[in-house]
């Protein structure tokens, strides 16, 4: 029986690594997931930054930004002209 004593108690004791082991992944998983959350709304934040900025400055930006408001009006552009190339298609 000793030996069966022996085999439960290590059974036992690598089972109680294995779910702590578990747990610690587990906080680590969320704890991730919680700074992507962060990432995310601080890059919100940024974008929604960025677009006051350009909505209100865009036509007259700073030298520093005016490479990054003529990229978006060029954007916007395209985007505008794609849609009406599938109002086209559609016949609209």
């Amino acid at each position: 029986m000793d030996f069966f004593n022996k085999v439960e108690e290590t059974i036992t004791t690598k089972g109680q690594v294995v779910v702590e082991k578990a747990k610690e992944i587990a906080e680590i998983a969320s704890l991730k997931s919680q700074i992507g959350t962060c990432e995310e709304v601080i890059k919100k934040n940024y974008a929604e930054i960025g677009k006051i900025y350009y909505e209100n400055f865009g036509d007259s930006s700073e030298e520093l930004f005016v490479k990054q408001c003529r990229s978006i009006k060029n954007a916007q552009n395209g985007a505008r002209d794609l849609e009406q190339k599938i109002k086209e298609i559609k016949g609209i």
